[in-house]
């Protein structure tokens, strides 16, 4: 190894080097891939780690129609990791190396990323999406690829396979602010409550349909129904809150990315829908692009669910992870978003350091069929009140539920500001694969 490589390699801040690959005819997919090159460490117990780096395969819609969710999630993924080597004694001594690709929202691109962090030997990969996750679980699932969705729905892991939500799912947002609502807004009036439903024509949407098509009834809530189904390419959506107006709904409740719901939201106070009907976002939606988008006046009264801390919260990994945002993305500051990205690259070390612990580096290392076992069964499926710093809720996997935090809370967007109303709410396992609807 060249003497300057080493030196970089060792160097207090262990610097990751962006490798930019594109798109080549034999269709290699574009890639930027932080490296760190086969190092002795010096771990913090003073014991010394020789070895390749461990990799980790992770592809965000950081371009096209979701990159305003995509660009500062992956943000945060990657400066994680550099926190992670350059602060955290990398994994027991290891690098952590991500493999990082754009997918551009584009499910065959998805699927092009997760063949080619097979073939560079990840041993888990991480994306931002359902839509993501979804175009993935397939391939997983057949080769026992684990792998860590951030943003979920429940066709990703209703029954459980290889595929895990970081974070409670769009079901489990839907069913939180329809229990806030009736508890704190309906408070007992007669009648049932309408429920207008705007959502995304993917799993984003789906997952938040579920849930009501499985609990609704329960609840004492009407459902207006056909749920109403948008593009994230559409340019407007004045037929369907027209239509949704004519029905005098009580709440219109959207589960979308942030620029279609800006648009709902925009094109509901044109109507004279809003204010006057409660709206609320789940947490897809609910993000600083939101308010940016609309201005803080028209969104203002607007309720959501998210599954994060807010960046004014007191919490244990809040400093560290500002800091590095704002050296690194200071435009990200502020969102959300970048903090689901930074926790499920901690969420992944950890899982790692679990399975090196128990299985070995040389195992874990290799990016094999066995390596991928051990990352799931003794990494992901060891995680018990992992706390990720505060940052969201505790990290505990459960056999039968591959959802590995399950805490929401619901906010209010408040002069400008997305402000927690709730403390955390634990979001009950729905078994959806009992509904004989599910899935079809």
């Amino acid at each position: 190894m060249k003497k300057g490589k080493l030196a970089l390699g060792l160097s207090l801040l262990s610097l990751l080097v962006a490798v930019l690959t594109v798109f080549s005819a034999c269709g290699t997919p574009a890639t930027t891939t932080t490296t760190t090159p086969a190092a002795t460490t010096t771990t913090g117990a003073g014991t010394v780690a020789t070895g390749a780096p461990i990799k980790v395969g992770i592809t965000t819609p950081s371009t096209g129609p979701a990159a305003e969710k995509g660009a500062p999630i992956g943000h945060g993924n990657l400066d994680a990791i550099e926190y992670i080597n350059a602060e955290l004694n990398g994994i027991n001594g290891y690098k952590m190396q991500a493999v990082w690709l754009d997918s551009q929202y584009d499910p065959a691109k998805v699927v092009t990323n997760m063949k080619y962090f097979m073939d560079q030997g990840a041993v888990i990969w991480g994306t931002a999406s359902s839509k993501e996750g979804t175009a993935a679980m397939e391939l997983a699932n057949r080769n026992g690829f684990p792998g860590l969705v951030s943003f979920t729905s429940p066709i990703l892991y209703r029954p459980p396979q290889h595929v895990y939500g970081q974070l409670p799912d769009y079901g489990d947002d839907a069913l939180a602010f329809a229990d806030y609502y009736m508890k704190n807004v309906w408070k007992g009036r007669a009648g049932k409550p309408k429920f207008a439903v705007m959502i995304l024509n993917n799993p984003t949407g789906f997952g938040a349909r579920d849930a009501f098509e499985a609990k609704a009834a329960d609840m004492g809530i009407e459902m207006v129904k056909p749920y109403y189904e948008h593009s994230d390419t559409d340019v407007s959506m004045m037929s369907a809150l027209t239509s949704i107006k004519n029905v005098k709904p009580d709440v219109i409740y959207i589960s979308s990315t942030p620029r279609p719901t800006a648009l709902i939201i925009k094109e509901a106070v044109a109507l004279g829908l809003y204010p006057g009907v409660t709206i609320a976002s789940g947490h897809a939606g609910l993000t600083k692009v939101l308010v940016d988008t609309d201005g803080a006046d028209v969104v203002e009264g607007v309720y959501g669910v998210f599954p994060t801390a807010s960046w004014t919260d007191d919490v244990p990994g809040m400093a560290k992870m500002t800091e590095y945002a704002k050296r690194l993305h200071p435009g990200d500051v502020g969102n959300m978003d970048y903090i689901t990205g930074w926790t499920q690259s901690l969420v992944m070390a950890e899982a790692i350091r679990n399975a090196v612990k128990t299985a070995g580096y040389d195992v874990v290392a290799k990016g094999d069929a066995a390596s991928w076992k051990a990352v799931e069964t003794q990494g992901l499926q060891t995680l018990k009140d992992y706390k990720v710093g505060g940052l969201h809720g505790p990290v505990t996997y459960v056999a039968g539920d591959n959802r590995l935090a399950k805490s929401v809370r619901v906010f209010q967007i408040k002069k400008g500001v997305i402000t927690a109303i709730t403390e955390w709410i634990d979001a009950p396992l729905v078994k959806y694969e009992t509904y004989p609807w599910f899935g079809k």
